[in-house]
């Protein structure tokens, strides 16, 4: 866990969803891969073929916007896949419950921290998916605001994920913190319009949460 900054008044803590509420490699391939074989079969690509050109495309992407990373929902935008269409694709491709299971130390953790803040999720899967994912862990109570793709339809890195969050939560952004697992996607922009930012290696790190508040 790496802290970037940290408010002196702190109301709201907004969690990135995918490897960080939760550590299964696996599962995170897999949402890649099911995307990148789609996008092949539509183009007319081995697998392989596809994700070589889709790495290139996000490693140009991201060094066009001056990133070190961006995120796959902007390289399907690069290929024409609307943003609806990438919606669509996630939630009839993702399936969080054959992947994970309820994970009792994550929810004491997540209720811990609402007794202080408010709890809420930018991630760039649809609210749908993220619905399913934390019925999945067992935490769908512990989360009062969901910002998805279909929120906003655009995708982190993005000001407006987090401005929707301010918006939904009626707390200032300097009051909120960012927490998520890539620094690019999920702390870069939230650090920049002046909210906190912590880096987590996966959901082991979310378990010590409440005893950095």
């Amino acid at each position: 866990m790496k802290v970037y900054y940290l408010p002196k008044r702190i109301n709201a803590l907004a969690f990135d969803m995918d490897l960080t509420l939760y550590t299964h490699p696996e599962y995170g391939q897999y949402q890649i891969d099911s995307l990148v074989e789609r996008l092949a079969k539509l183009r007319g690509l081995s697998f392989q073929e596809m994700s070589c050109e889709v790495e290139n495309t996000r490693k140009a992407l991201a060094g066009s916007q001056g990133r070190a990373n961006t995120s796959l929902s902007n390289v399907l935008c690069h290929y024409g896949i609307s943003m609806e269409e990438n919606i669509r694709w996630r939630e009839e491709t993702y399936k969080p419950e054959q992947f994970l299971k309820e994970d009792l130390k994550l929810k004491a953790s997540l209720i811990e921290l609402s007794k202080k803040f408010v709890l809420g999720l930018v991630t760039n899967n649809p609210v749908l998916v993220a619905r399913k994912t934390l019925a999945a862990l067992g935490v769908g109570d512990c989360f009062s605001i969901l910002v998805g793709l279909d929120t906003c339809f655009i995708s982190k890195p993005h000001e407006k994920p987090f401005l929707k969050f301010s918006e939904l939560s009626c707390l200032p952004l300097d009051t909120c913190v960012s927490i998520g697992d890539r620094y690019d996607i999920d702390l870069d922009i939230p650090l920049k319009l002046g909210m906190g930012g912590i880096l987590v290696d996966g959901v082991e790190d979310v378990y010590e949460l409440p005893s950095l508040f």
